[in-house]
């Protein structure tokens, strides 16, 4: 404990720019670390080119470190920017390129694939759930590809990013799904930061956390659909903030719309939307939840129950009898791998041991904040992913960003009216 509390009086002692200097610098250590133990040929390549990024700038914020406060801020967002075009948007080009050129490489992570396949079936007037697990057997309708990717793990709306690669036939660079993907997490992240209640130093750093550093840069540049899902969470974060319950039903609906993992965000987003007199004003915020979720989801889900649930509850909890490259070394998966039917109990049971606590910590706390909801989201996250029979490790920047927007959001006064824009 005595060493925990000289590591945070430390780091709260560092002026920004060496506390970025930090970070980059352990950024760099990851790259080139992960550069040499990967096996995955879209990370392999990323690790190594973003090595150089990493160390540059955070050479840079060393000799900057001594800059007047008044130019510090200016000094780190140029860093920043710089460590955006060298380890996003530079990698991001250059993989797509090698893909297009060398398509069987595996220069995208398989989500890449999934997606715009899943794109291609709906522009045919097919759903894209087109694999199921049925009596013991997986009934495979996608040829050519391993069973895993045969799923589509998400809700309907996530082929959104996969629509421009299956209009052109994936003959443009521009059309690739990370393409869409990166583009539309970077707009949404700029427009939450823009609204966002909170100092510049702290909207650098959910900056840095969400897109510059590997727990963002990564994902962006390999295909990592969890990144449009945390934008749409943090705008949704913001919207709260500020009592924009339109805002906010609008940007946590699409994300829970896309994918299951936006859930958590989205229905607790519900105890703590308050409108400009103070008053709960969940109703407003599920109300557009239900619209875009019912409009999106319901026709594929209903067309074909059996394949939606296949996909998109059994294949991602590890229970569709099917190897999935998402599996980690964590406490589910190897409790799982121990006793298999563990594999069945140890979520449900996390989810009601869980809830128990949250529950208590809420009646306790009650009415809660936009700050304690993020934190027990933290915990909560973090506690799934741990135990989740089939999930992958870098499923962690979900608790990281929340416990990050949970400190941001933590001292800031809360307004008194919603934005007009949106009320």
């Amino acid at each position: 404990m005595r060493r925990r509390f000289a590591a945070h009086q430390w780091w709260s002692s560092l002026r920004r720019l060496s506390s970025d200097a930090v970070l980059y610098g352990l950024a760099a250590l990851f790259s080139l670390g992960m550069g040499i133990v990967s096996s995955d040929n879209a990370q392999w390549h990323w690790d190594f080119l973003a090595v150089g990024p990493y160390a540059l700038a955070a050479v840079l914020a060393v000799l900057c470190a001594r800059v007047s406060s008044r130019r510090e801020t200016k000094v780190r967002l140029a860093l920043l920017g710089l460590v955006i075009f060298g380890a996003v948007l530079l990698p991001l080009a250059m993989e797509v390129h090698w893909r297009t050129e060398e398509p069987t490489r595996g220069f995208a992570q398989p989500e890449v694939l999934v997606i715009e396949r899943s794109a291609a079936d709906i522009l045919k007037g097919e759903t894209p759930y087109q694999s199921y697990w049925r009596n013991g057997h997986l009934v495979n309708r996608v040829p050519h590809v391993p069973a895993y990717e045969s799923f589509f793990p998400y809700f309907p709306l996530m082929s959104i990013f996969g629509l421009a690669s299956a209009e052109d036939g994936n003959t443009s660079p521009l059309s690739d799904a990370r393409v869409v993907m990166t583009f539309m997490t970077l707009a949404t992240t700029g427009a939450a930061l823009a609204l966002l209640r909170a100092s510049r130093r702290q909207k650098i750093r959910v900056a840095q956390f969400l897109v510059a550093l590997p727990t963002g840069a990564l994902f962006l540049a390999t295909g990592g659909d969890d990144m449009p899902i945390l934008a749409l969470s943090l705008l949704g974060v913001v919207a709260l903030q500020r009592r924009a319950n339109n805002m906010a039903g609008i940007s946590l609906g699409i994300a829970a719309a896309m994918k299951l993992t936006a859930w958590p965000m989205a229905l607790g987003a519900l105890l703590v939307a308050r409108d400009e007199e103070g008053l709960a004003a969940w109703r407003r915020v599920a109300l557009w939840m239900v619209v875009i979720f019912g409009v999106t989801v319901l026709p594929f889900a209903v067309s074909s129950p059996f394949a939606f649930m296949s996909n998109v509850v059994a294949f991602p909890l590890g229970l569709a009898h099917v190897a999935s490259p998402a599996a980690s070394p964590l406490p589910g998966y190897l409790l799982t791998h121990l006793w298999a039917p563990i594999g069945h109990l140890l979520t449900p049971l996390t989810l009601l041991v869980g809830g128990y606590f949250a529950t208590r910590f809420a009646r306790r706390h009650w009415p809660l904040n936009l700050s304690q909801l993020l934190a027990i989201m933290a915990i909560f996250s973090m506690a799934l992913i741990c135990v989740a029979s089939a999930t992958r490790v870098g499923y962690v920047i979900y608790p990281l960003n929340f416990a990050l927007w949970s400190r941001v959001v933590a001292n800031v006064p809360e307004p008194a009216r919603e934005l007009e824009i949106v009320a």
